[in-house]
């Protein structure tokens, strides 16, 4: 079959691969009709490349149509439509119980020091094959898959893989009180439903801040206020400024270890890329740096007593945080991979909606073919030709 490998820093591309079967009794495999580039495989293809190796298939945003399942699968059959929630978990062990399905004890990376296995994400969540392919294997698909639909298009249903239900956490997570004000720190496809998401649930006031104008105005469609970062001094003396002098009840970010301004420390990021991969790796798992401009600005803006919600990806071992700061304000902060299964039952009924209130429909700019993913992810990664999200064909 022919899949989205990667092959070296910021270099990958489509080889034929073998064709994924059938491993374990709870295994399914599908064929994959949509698959999406997420702002976290660009970590992959520019930052955490030490844990990768050339051939590893990328990509963890998929569906497509159950193709054969295992002796203990049986909530699905072949012939069904399916979303594959991007970590894999069983549903039934001590954390999964009690929701926390990225914390899943049954494909928990104990050898890694990591949660459960993701789809597509290195060999620090399991080196299991992605989604950016022509056909998936799917462990513990006696859970994972959901079941939607035939008819619909697959974008209405695409989104609950991963950036639909990160998006939805990452609202429940930030906890903004009746009244209360919500700022969303980077407008990519995650900020984006954070918005749709926060002004369905009701939140009265959110504010959108990115640098991309095509972003900000796609937000201000969905209800936002905007700030072009590129236009303010400081972003935490402006956000506290609008926002009766305190700052937002809560705050969003949604931007992760790639947020622009710190030079030196995307250089160290990138020399690190370039070492052998078991220094890369040493370096990397006891001294890895992030920016941190988004972040900081998030601790902050938020009002003192407030809450910062952390839905973009951090891998930094030695990160400096202004504790004294935070300590002071009270500010409380939550973050993580988001739970998918622990969201999808509320989230499903708004997709199946006609209505399309979360705008599932109008998210993708781009539809491409896999062959051309490679050219994909670099337009994405420079935010060129107004890409907000690529959803591409197998």
């Amino acid at each position: 079959m022919k899949a989205l490998t990667w092959q070296g820093n910021q270099n990958v591309s489509v080889e034929d691969v073998a064709d994924p079967v059938i491993q374990q009794p709870t295994d399914a495999i599908i064929r994959v009709t949509s698959t999406a580039i997420c702002g976290s495989d660009l970590h992959l293809y520019g930052v955490l490349g030490p844990y990768l190796k050339p051939g590893d298939v990328l990509g963890h945003e998929a569906m497509g149509i159950v193709e054969e399942v295992g002796p203990e699968v049986s909530h699905i059959a072949a012939g069904d439509r399916v979303v594959i929630p991007f970590n894999i978990s069983c549903g039934h062990c001590w954390m999964c119980e009690r929701g926390l399905f990225a914390q899943c004890e049954t494909t928990q990376m104990r050898s890694q020091g990591k949660g459960a296995q993701l789809f597509g994400y290195t060999s620090l969540y399991g080196s299991v094959p992605g989604g950016q392919a022509e056909y998936l294997r799917v462990p513990q698909a006696q859970f994972g898959p959901i079941k939607v639909p035939v008819g619909p298009p697959d974008e209405q249903f695409l989104y609950l893989s991963d950036i639909l239900p990160t998006a939805w956490q990452a609202v429940a997570y930030a906890d903004v009180p009746k009244g209360g004000t919500l700022a969303v720190l980077g407008l990519g496809p995650v900020g984006q439903f954070c918005v749709r998401v926060a002004r369905h649930l009701g939140v009265e006031r959110v504010i959108g801040i990115d640098r991309v104008p095509g972003r900000m105005a796609l937000a201000r469609e969905f209800g936002a206020e905007t700030i072009d970062l590129d236009s303010v001094d400081d972003l935490a003396t402006e956000l506290i400024d609008r926002v009766n002098g305190r700052g937002p009840d809560s705050v969003i970010d949604a931007v992760g270890m790639e947020a622009h301004g710190n030079a030196g420390v995307g250089l160290a990021q990138k020399m690190t890329g370039l070492l052998p991969d078991a220094i890369a790796q040493k370096v990397t798992d006891r001294a890895a740096l992030d920016r941190l401009d988004a972040l900081h600005a998030a601790l902050k803006a938020v009002r003192r007593g407030g809450t910062v919600s952390v839905s973009g990806v951090y891998g930094g071992e030695i990160d400096p945080m202004p504790m004294m700061e935070m300590f002071d304000r009270g500010v409380q902060l939550r973050m993580g991979q988001a739970h998918v299964r622990r969201w999808t039952d509320e989230i499903l009924p708004l997709v199946l909606d006609e209505s399309d209130p979360l705008g599932t429909k109008r998210l993708a700019t781009h539809r491409l073919p896999l062959a051309q993913a490679a050219s994909a992810y670099e337009m994405f990664q420079k935010k060129e030709d107004g890409c907000v999200k690529v959803v591409l064909k197998p």
